[in-house]
């Protein structure tokens, strides 16, 4: 649909023609999404907008939406897609880029494939295997001869034209489809919508078979790592406008006299340009450089944006809730936007910390900006937290985190919950839960271990890594390692690494007082030639599958290379975690910008840098900052909290200079909306409706693989609430309940389910 956005901006009289040749069925507009995205980086909520965008405006444009979602060319998809397809108005699928596989050949053309949830649409791959055929004969017969589903459907669909994409075809291929329409010893071929396809094939077609999860793309593992710049911002992009959109309809929903006007232009304005950069070789890191260039801007005017958004929609929240104007800045006020309580620390400065606790010293000042760290605990999910002497200790905890170096050379970080013990090349040689009594780290194997690999594809720099780049690579063991805090509330330790004579990695390790979670904070100076640069941690922990992180759910994947279907998941896209669990426990690497990531017997690796040369020499090249964590946890991953420990490491507590009073501080007590009963449920966006000034959405999915039934209680008022698609449509399902005399609602949940709520006043 950005095409024809474009075009209907700068060349209106054409897109006025395209519509009229879109009555006559001379034009067909196809799709279903903003733009041809990737499918493997964009959050869950980013491509509920994909379809969102791009539905809204063929329906808008063309009187009607996509029932087939068509992307011919993207890197892999995820196993959420079916689900998301079928909720924003679809039902068929078409693509042909498995066909590139470089190890095993996919072994359906015409199948049914199911997501996560259970959904299913309706599939198709070309078997001519490409979107740019020729018009000749000879790719006639191929299609033929590469059919694999012959014997349940032997129809098929046949891309034409110049282009990549299949884009204009010229008069001399219509005339030999022409002349090869009825032609012995060749298949019959005619034009039609692709609709009549899919629609002959779902009424004709005899027991098609079914493909069940992910289906990942067997070439192009670097687009996880390329242009490490923009997928940070990708990812802070989503964040900002998640925080945006739900404290917009916080503000504007939450009190009957506001006067707060809902963003509704900037934010849709905001969500394009996100949406744009998510094309399928703009955040995978496949463009040329003049593409960055232009996107650097679009990230910078999206982060600005929506930061002056977040903000002046939080200075309102907090108004409104502390009833008068809250004009000067004598305090401090947090909000947790995750929805779930949550303990933290927060840094302030000095001068507003002496304003709150008066003449009371400071328990820990950060060495590296001269911040005043103070502890805040229980912090209502979707709350506010008032910062005051009455609601935060600023005496020293009563179990500190503290740091040591010893007479081996080895450096401790210790708190009540882990002990963490490094050698002289910053590398974890001990791990050890003292709650649980378990050592993590094995005998003569360590963690948090820095390697460089040759980085040199056959063919696309910055699309591939080849599985034979695992065979050579160094390990980093000089480093030069120093105490910078000491506690009791923040110990941490720095640890710079050298990594060529252009190249330098600097990394803060920090242990808190309050969890078990080990923080990495990364500085790189970046400056090599076809390298990979991956961090590895080795753990006593044995499982035949790892968990990754993916849209609205997560995805399995195997630790062997028993078959070649195993082997060719040696690089693989996680979001948010990793995590690598056996009965009773389990370890999950954190992120706040990565994608790539492995994992081979109890050796979990997360691919931090490339330096590709094609078709951007200057990929990646420069500074770099990232972060990434450890968390040790009991249970298997669907006993955890690795979900929402994942969130909490992406979005921190929002810090507003302003005080609550006393009388009503209470009121972070009170979320604004809170789900209980069923832990593995997130609730993951709050926005405003998109035709109904009146009503706001909630949207939850269910993020471990069970059954639950939520318990959802909103504080903005409501009449009535329905279950929508992702289009704002009402649809069929298992009810809502409504408790008697209660704004709390029943919501069921079947495992990985997407649930979208629509309320209104």
């Amino acid at each position: 649909a950005q095409q024809f956005e474009w075009l209907k901006e700068d060349y209106p009289s054409l897109f006025k023609r395209i519509q009229d040749k879109a009555k006559t069925g001379q034009f067909v507009p196809i799709g279903g999404t903003w733009v041809e995205m990737d499918c493997n980086i964009p959050s869950g909520e980013s491509l509920a907008r994909q379809f969102l965008l791009g539905q809204r405006f063929y329906k808008q444009h063309f009187g009607q939406t996509c029932d087939v979602f068509w992307l011919p060319d993207t890197f892999g998809y995820s196993s959420q897609l079916p689900q998301i397809v079928r909720l924003a108005g679809a039902k068929y699928f078409f693509t042909q880029k498995l066909s590139w596989n470089n190890i095993n050949k996919f072994p359906n053309t015409t199948f049914w494939w199911t997501g996560l949830d259970g959904s299913s649409v309706l599939t198709h791959m070309a078997p001519s295997e490409t979107y740019s055929a020729q018009c000749r004969p000879g790719e006639l017969i191929n299609g033929v001869k590469k059919h694999k589903d012959a014997a349940y459907s032997n129809e098929s669909l046949y891309l034409f034209g110049n282009g990549d994409g299949g884009g204009g075809p010229l008069r001399s291929m219509l005339e030999r489809l022409r002349r090869m329409a009825n032609v012995d010893g060749l298949p019959r071929v005619k034009q039609s919508h692709p609709r009549e396809f899919y629609e002959h094939v779902e009424k004709t077609a005899r027991e098609l078979v079914a493909w069940k999860g992910e289906l990942y793309f067997e070439l192009h593992r670097g687009t996880y790592t390329s242009q490490s710049n923009n997928k940070l911002w990708n990812r802070q992009s989503e964040f900002l406008l998640r925080d945006a959109e739900l404290l917009c309809t916080v503000a504007s929903f939450g009190s009957k006299d506001s006067e707060f006007e809902y963003p509704a232009e900037e934010l849709t304005r905001l969500w394009k340009l996100v949406c744009l950069n998510q094309f399928h070789d703009v955040v995978p890191g496949s463009a040329i450089n003049m593409v960055y260039r232009d996107s650097d801007k679009m990230y910078k005017d999206i982060i600005s944006s929506a930061n002056r958004i977040r903000k002046e929609a939080l200075a309102n929240v907090c108004r409104s809730v502390a009833g008068t104007d809250l004009t000067s800045s004598q305090g401090l006020t947090v909000v947790n936007t995750t929805g779930w309580m949550r303990s933290d620390i927060v840094a302030i400065p000095a001068s507003t910390y002496a304003n709150i606790f008066s003449n009371t010293s400071p328990v820990q000042i950060r060495a590296s900006d001269s911040a005043v760290l103070v502890p805040v605990t229980n912090v209502a999910g979707f709350g506010l937290h008032s910062v005051s002497a009455e609601t935060c200790s600023v005496r020293a905890p009563k179990h500190p985190v503290h740091v040591s170096k010893t007479d081996k050379d080895t450096y401790l970080l210790e708190n009540r919950f882990v002990s963490v013990t490094f050698n002289a090349s910053g590398h974890i040689i001990s791990f050890y839960d003292k709650t649980e009594g378990r050592e993590l780290v094995p005998k003569d194997a360590a963690a948090n271990v820095f390697e460089l690999y040759d980085d040199v594809p056959l063919y696309w720099d910055a699309w591939d890594i080849e599985i034979y780049s695992l065979e050579k690579y160094q390990t980093l063991k000089s480093a030069v390692v120093l105490i910078v805090e000491e506690g009791p509330l923040v110990a941490s330790i720095s640890v710079r690494v050298p990594i060529s004579d252009g190249s330098v990695l600097t990394q803060t390790i920090s242990l808190s007082e309050h969890s078990p979670r080990l923080d990495f904070d990364c500085s790189v100076d970046w400056h090599e030639n076809r390298k990979c640069l991956k961090v590895s941690f080795t753990w006593d922990i044995y499982s035949d599958v790892a968990t990754y992180e993916t849209q609205f759910g997560v995805v399995q994947r195997p630790t062997h290379r028993n078959t070649t279907w195993d082997m060719a998941k040696f690089e693989v896209c996680g979001h948010k975690f990793a995590d690598l669990s056996e009965f009773g426990y389990g370890v999950a690497l954190l992120n706040d910008c990565k994608y790539g990531f492995s994992t081979l017997g109890n050796s979990m690796s997360m691919s931090l840098l490339r330096a590709p040369k094609a078709p951007d020499e200057h990929s990646d090249m420069g500074h770099h900052s990232f972060r990434y964590a450890v968390y040790p946890h009991t249970g298997t991953f669907s006993e955890s909290n690795v979900v929402q420990e994942a969130y909490q490491f992406n979005v921190p507590l929002l810090e507003l200079p302003i005080t609550i009073p006393p009388q009503i501080s209470s009121l972070h007590k009170r979320p604004f909306f809170s789900v209980s009963g069923a832990r593995n449920v997130v609730l993951d966006t709050v926005k405003r409706a998109e035709d109904d000034k009146t009503s706001y959405i909630v949207r939850l999915y269910e993020a471990y693989g069970g059954h639950a039934r939520a318990l959802l209680t909103s504080r903005l008022p409501f009449s009535s609430v329905c279950k929508v698609n992702l289009l704002e449509e009402p649809m069929d399902g298992p009810g809502i309940e409504r408790l008697d005399h209660s704004t709390a609602l029943k919501v069921p949940f079947k495992p990985f389910e997407v649930v979208s709520l629509l309320f209104t006043l």
